[in-house]
């Protein structure tokens, strides 16, 4: 509604209408409708140029560099006890004062010992292969047997779809194949509720 008030030249007979409500009153609905007073200009850039410390790209980078220092680590460990082992054996050493039939039959066992465990390793090998070779066999022969089971029911599915839509001359269904039809269903289900049963 407009606010009227006497004029102020007149006695108050003569009553003049005023615009619409200041726009302070305007602002003051906005803002109360809207939750509070907006962010300053400076507010907003102020807050937007802190950080937050939530960065995926720096977090990944983290991540990847602890798991790059571990991996570093593990092989400095290994590399280690490859040269301590190496040194090992060195120390160990019979002095070559010794006698020589000790050294041959060593010599010879080290020998024996390499080609049965390099043997070993290719039986052991040989085997897993034989072993995956069946299951991806067996794999196959499974999907295959799948692949040709669906397209039976396909087929079967599409011949009896054919029968059910077949019509006579004159455009009307062709009943025998309906009856038929309706006759396998009705004996299929009650076939698998007696199997339940």
């Amino acid at each position: 509604m407009k606010n009227r008030k006497p004029n102020e030249k007149g006695n108050g007979d003569r009553i003049d209408m005023e615009g619409p409500k200041p726009i302070t009153m305007k602002k003051q609905k906005n803002m109360k409708r809207l939750g509070g007073t907006g962010l300053s200009l400076q507010a907003f850039v102020n807050a937007k140029s802190t950080t937050n410390h939530y960065n995926p790209a720096l977090i990944k980078k983290k991540r990847e560099f602890y798991k790059n220092a571990k991996f570093v680590n593990k092989y400095r460990k290994s590399l280690k006890q490859q040269s301590q082992g190496n040194d090992l054996p060195s120390a160990v050493k019979p002095p070559e004062d010794e006698n020589e039939d000790i050294d041959d039959s060593n010599r010879t066992n080290k020998r024996n010992k390499k080609k049965n465990s390099s043997h070993s390793l290719r039986e052991l090998y040989e085997k897993e292969r034989e072993e995956k070779e069946k299951a991806r066999m067996e794999r196959e022969a499974i999907v295959q047997a799948k692949k040709e089971q669906k397209e039976k029911a396909e087929a079967q599915r599409k011949a009896g779809k054919k029968q059910m839509f077949k019509k006579t001359r004159h455009g009307q269904p062709v009943m025998k194949y309906r009856i038929q039809h309706l006759l396998q269903s009705i004996q299929s289900s009650s076939s698998a509720s007696v199997n339940k049963n």
